[in-house]
């Protein structure tokens, strides 16, 4: 079983409109509203994919309640643990080949709140053999939240995938996840350079406290440093559409290749036609499988 981690869980809402001028009043076409926040979309993608998957997190009020109903409504089981104050909302503006975001402030979360959040892992992370931890942490929720996780995890017999940024990744990274996948931006900010050449980027991951470091460089595709050895995965071709959601569903292409197994370059090519399929998907956090199998034969896999 994976068992995801979202502790700063969102409504997710998705305006269509044909294109979004500043200023100007818009009649919307279509408005979409789902469960939301990095670790459930991941666990949304897992689902799709046929995996045991289990969302867990922290969730309050009326969006805390809305939120945990969508994900029933889809099959997707959750244990989400209540917390007083009100869940945020996201909201994304989505344009034919553009999507604008607008992400509200989480929930102060109590200390009592986060100790009744970390029983209730130590009893789901002893039936998990993965643990995905993704996101931001909300108000209240210590900073060193992922390294806590982490450890527990391991403790368990679980490998971990983290999937953070800022303060929260760093503490996380001192725990030594089995695998982290920042984006570019995120990667710069960890080893204080830009990186602008693959060359560059493979050298920057070695000294990253995790055992498998996937770094995504959006259209240009993922960067893998391993184990096992180095790779970078690509789309020859750049996909138009909503990026929202598209570095989770890579991070649940990781964590599906990480509970069966597979090869590394059958899990990088996973990720990036996963990824892809979900730019193009109308809904943000959601994924044709069909559209993933088409654009999975595209993917190119190179060894470094």
């Amino acid at each position: 079983m994976i068992l995801t981690v979202t502790l700063n869980a969102a409504l997710d809402v998705t305006y269509r409109v044909p294109a979004l001028v500043p200023g100007a009043t818009h009649r919307v076409t279509e408005v979409a509203e789902r469960a939301g926040g990095k670790g459930v979309n991941v666990a949304r993608v897992l689902h799709t994919l046929g995996d045991p998957v289990i969302a867990t997190g922290l969730a309050g009020g009326a969006c805390g309640t809305r939120i945990r109903s969508l994900l029933a409504a889809e099959g997707v089981r959750e244990a989400f643990v209540q917390i007083a104050a009100e869940s945020r909302r996201t909201v994304v503006v989505a344009e034919l080949e553009a999507a604008t975001g607008l992400w509200e402030p989480g929930p102060t979360v109590t200390p009592n709140e986060w100790s009744g959040f970390l029983s209730r892992f130590a009893d789901l992370v002893r039936g998990a053999a993965v643990v995905v931890l993704s996101g931001s942490l909300p108000p209240g929720v210590p900073a060193d939240a992922y390294l806590v996780l982490v450890e527990a995890a391991r403790d368990a017999g679980a490998r971990t995938v983290l999937d953070s940024s800022g303060a929260a990744l760093r503490h996380g990274l001192t725990a030594g996840p089995d695998l982290v996948k920042p984006n570019a931006e995120e990667l710069a900010c960890l080893v204080g350079q830009a990186l602008t050449r693959p060359a560059a980027a493979v050298d920057a991951v070695r000294a990253l406290a995790a055992r498998t470091v996937v770094a995504s460089f959006g259209p240009e595709g993922l960067l893998a440093r391993t184990e096992q050895g180095s790779w970078q995965a690509f789309l020859p071709h750049p996909v138009a559409g909503n990026p929202t959601g598209a570095g989770d569903a890579c991070v649940a292409a990781l964590a599906h290749g990480m509970l069966h197994h597979r090869p590394w370059p059958e899990r990088l090519a996973d990720a990036v036609a996963l990824s892809a399929a979900t730019v193009r998907a109308p809904v943000a956090g959601s994924v044709d499988l069909s559209d993933y199998r088409r654009l999975r034969r595209d993917v190119t896999v190179k060894e470094l």
